[in-house]
């Protein structure tokens, strides 16, 4: 029974490490028994810099999960991000010995066969994930398991990561004392929790925006189509208050949540706070006009970016569901109407709601912790022994991909607790209710538009673009 599993989630961000420890109740529902959250310091850009501050985070987050739910805690599903991370599509193939009817086992074998790509130098595949097969050149077939035929055709999304950012998160893990479990991209984690089948099938972009990236993962038919992850995020823009409004980090980083808006119109015009000033110093007035003006003028160019990516892949047309953002950054005011100017598309934000159960940790269910939550759901759903009748990329792995070890769940020798269970590397697609909304047209990305235009000029360089890949 899953009600008697526990699962661990446990996200390495750039500016938080937090662990939610998870299990499903008699409905079906995800119950949080403890959270546990500790300051990020050895990340940047969701890759590990110094280890042994992160390790000593992950001991905190941990601790306070364990101290909270009275659970032992020994393997956990970690996410992973962070620019390094790059996608693929790519088509396989396998041809058998006879026309006997197609079975589980060849769609596996056809899948391993992904995983031993040649990639670029110091990178290695963390996903792999069917799109649609083709039987003896019949083509469109969602699952081949019945048909018979000699060739069997796939195409796949590869996902790949860069080996040294894999391996210092596998580091950090083991000295911290605990084993992986999977090691699964955040934007897909976020999804689990925040994304509809009927999204999903209708189309629709997930923007992950987080303090040191801003992951995108786009959805169409039911099937990832596209991911991709930015090097911007929260961190930047209040690295521009602190620059535009000359103040400390931790001033800036208050401005931006207690007053910070996307637009700078529905800022007013004659509001000012006052912060404090440095010892013997008087404190300092800034305009909340002026504050919204550098927000805005950022924002713009990360959703700039995203659409632009969008774009590039053709899918920009494809997203009748919209757009949806979650996680920390996406609780910035006006920022919806912000993304449906830029885009024309739909916009929401994802809260992690729909597949959580009454709990006593409330906090669990802001955007913020979408990411968390998703890895929690991700364990529970590889943990299901039931088989989709349709592919998805929750069943991706059928063999243990060589970045870390078959988890191990820990013995305790009193064991009064649940210990923290084991995931195997398949899961089921969640079922959710909630109907997609209906898009307006979508326009093509203008770098120069006037409303760009406009706002670059009235920060007066307060901007700092420190982005270098012109692919974009």
């Amino acid at each position: 029974m899953q009600q008697d599993k526990i699962v661990v989630g446990l996200d390495i961000g750039t500016t938080k490490i937090c662990a939610l420890v998870g299990r499903k109740n008699e409905f079906g529902k995800l119950e949080i028994l403890g959270m546990g959250k500790a300051v990020s310091e050895g990340v940047s850009r969701g890759i590990v810099l110094n280890i042994d501050k992160t390790v000593d985070a992950i001991k905190r987050a941990i601790r306070q999960a364990e101290e909270q739910s009275g659970i032992s805690i020994g393997v956990v599903n970690v996410g992973i991000a962070g620019q390094h991370i790059k996608s693929l599509q790519h088509n396989g193939s396998i041809t058998r010995n006879s026309h006997d009817t197609i079975g589980p086992d060849d769609v596996a074998r056809l899948t391993q066969d992904m995983y031993r790509l040649v990639t670029q130098p110091g990178s290695q595949i963390i996903h792999v994930m069917p799109q649609d097969y083709k039987v003896d050149y019949e083509e469109g077939i969602a699952d081949p398991v019945g048909y018979e035929g000699v060739r069997l055709e796939g195409n796949f999304h590869i996902i790949t990561a860069q080996s040294t950012a894999i391996n210092n998160i596998n580091k950090c893990v083991t000295k911290a004392g605990l084993e992986i479990a999977d090691l699964i991209l955040e934007p897909l984690a976020s999804s689990m929790s925040i994304l509809s089948e009927e999204e999903k099938e209708a189309g629709v972009a997930l923007i992950d925006i987080g303090g040191g990236t801003t992951d995108l993962a786009v959805f169409k038919d039911g099937i990832i189509r596209h991911a991709a992850v930015l090097p911007f995020g929260g961190n930047i823009i209040t690295q521009d208050i602190k620059t535009g409004c000359n103040v400390a980090p931790g001033q800036a980083e208050q401005l931006k949540v207690k007053f910070g808006k996307a637009i700078a119109q529905e800022a007013s015009d004659y509001e000012i706070v006052s912060i404090p000033g440095l010892p013997n110093r008087p404190p300092k007035e800034v305009s909340l006009k002026n504050l919204a003006y550098i927000i805005e003028a950022r924002m713009s160019e990360i959703m700039e970016l995203v659409y632009a990516e969008i774009y590039r892949m053709g899918l920009h047309d494809q997203l009748s569901a919209g757009i949806v953002l979650t996680v920390g950054g996406s609780q910035l005011q006006n920022l919806e109407q912000l993304t449906e100017y830029i885009t024309g598309l739909d916009t929401r934000i994802g809260y992690p709601n729909q597949h959580l159960g009454k709990s006593r940790i409330e906090a669990v269910k802001s955007p913020m912790y979408a990411t968390t939550v998703g890895l929690v759901l991700t364990g529970y759903h590889a943990l299901d022994e039931r088989i989709s009748s349709r592919p998805s990329y929750e069943e991706e792995v059928p063999a243990t991909p060589a970045y870390y070890a078959a988890p191990v769940a820990q013995a305790t020798a009193s064991a009064p607790a649940p210990q923290a269970a084991p995931v195997e590397t398949r899961a089921a697609q969640p079922v959710a209710p909630a109907a997609a909304p209906q898009p307006a047209k979508p326009k093509e990305p203008s770098r120069a538009a006037s409303f760009f235009k406009d706002i670059l000029t009235r920060t007066k360089g307060l901007l700092i673009d420190d982005y270098d890949d012109k692919s974009y």
